[in-house]
Order: structure tokens, then C-alpha cells, then sequence
């Protein structure tokens, strides 16, 4: 195998590598402790910057969305997703059962939409997506969207874990919405 292959594909500076715990480490939680410090873990977890998506599909309550960021790539061949379902949330049901939905990573102006979807009004109105097709309600303005066949749906902890095939995906050029330590900011576009 030829040296070129072998380096990184990102850039990375050595002084940053470091082997060992961070020095600024003040304790360690483990889950098996009586002590073990979920709010904690939650801003632990709120350290990984994420994208914002919203999931929408067509279910027996009408054409849902709900915001996720628990939302990551499996498999290119075969194209595969998944995403993370609390198994306490109200729209539980209703995406659960859902045998198709779609995507859609939010552009850096949608936090209205994505806050909306994650503690308001879930119900999509007609003029919000694009009805024409049976497919999953499409948002008119997402960065991505990714439409999907429920393929495996796996309970774990207190969350519902719906693998997807990709059947289509759509995508554009534009800043994305991302959250990070319980607030949203903005990845601007590469090279701009």
C-alpha cells in the first residue's frame, strides 16, 4: 500500500494529540454508581456539535414532525441511516409506526422551525411541505433531505433506535443549523 493512502484524511496538528486523561478532568461517573449524575452526562454528551434535523412523516394522526439530533450516516452500500426516538415523547406512537418518513438537515434560519418541532405544534399544515406525492412530507426548505424505508426499529435504554434505507435524497449549498452545550449555532458553508 502506497505511503499517500495511509495519511490522515483530515488535517490535524501533532501538538494537539495527546496521550492520557485531560488534566482538567475533576471526577469520573460510571452508570453502575448510585451517584451517577444524569444531568451531568446530558451536558457531558451536549459536548458532540450536532446538526439539527427535522423528521417528518404521514401517520394515522396526520403529517407529523418531530427535531432530532440524535441523527447519524450506518452504511453507504447499502445507503442506511438512523436516528433516535425517546421512548417518553408524545409523538412516540405515531413515528414508531411510521414504515416511511423523511429527513431533512435544517438550514441556519430554521430555528423557529426546529424549536416548533421539539416542544410546539408537530402537526405539519398543507402549505408547509410539498403534498403532491405519496412519499413522506417533504419541508420546502431544508438543506437535506433524505427519504426513507423503516428497514429495523431496535429498543435501547429509553430511546427507540429507526434504522432507514435511503430510497432519495435531495441536497443545496447553505449554512447549517447546529447545536451544541444546549444551543444552536451556525456551520457556515465550506469555502465561504
Amino acid at each position: 500500500m502506497d505511503a499517500a493512502r495511509l495519511r490522515p484524511r483530515f488535517p490535524y496538528r501533532p501538538d494537539l494529540l495527546r496521550a492520557g486523561p485531560s488534566p482538567s478532568r475533576r471526577s469520573v461517573s460510571t452508570p453502575s454508581d448510585p451517584a451517577f449524575d444524569i444531568p451531568a452526562y446530558r451536558r457531558a454528551l451536549g459536548g458532540f456539535a450536532t446538526g439539527v434535523c427535522v423528521v417528518t412523516a404521514h401517520t394515522e394522526e396526520g403529517p407529523l414532525g418531530i427535531t432530532v439530533n440524535s441523527f447519524t450516516s450506518v452504511s453507504l452500500k447499502p445507503p442506511l441511516i438512523l436516528w433516535c426516538l425517546d421512548r417518553a415523547s408524545d409523538r412516540h406512537n405515531a413515528f414508531a409506526s411510521a414504515d416511511r418518513f423523511a429527513v431533512h438537515m435544517l438550514p441556519a434560519e430554521d430555528r423557529e422551525m426546529s424549536d416548533r418541532f421539539a416542544w410546539g405544534v408537530c402537526r405539519l399544515s398543507s402549505e408547509e411541505f410539498d403534498s403532491s406525492s405519496a412519499e413522506p412530507p417533504r419541508l420546502k426548505n431544508a438543506l437535506t433531505r433524505l427519504d426513507c424505508v423503516a428497514t429495523d426499529r431496535i429498543v435501547m435504554g429509553d430511546h427507540l433506535t429507526i434504522v432507514g434505507a435511503v430510497q432519495r435524497f435531495e441536497t443545496a449549498p447553505g449554512p447549517a443549523l447546529v447545536y451544541y452545550r444546549g444551543r444552536y449555532g451556525v456551520a457556515p458553508e465550506p469555502g465561504t
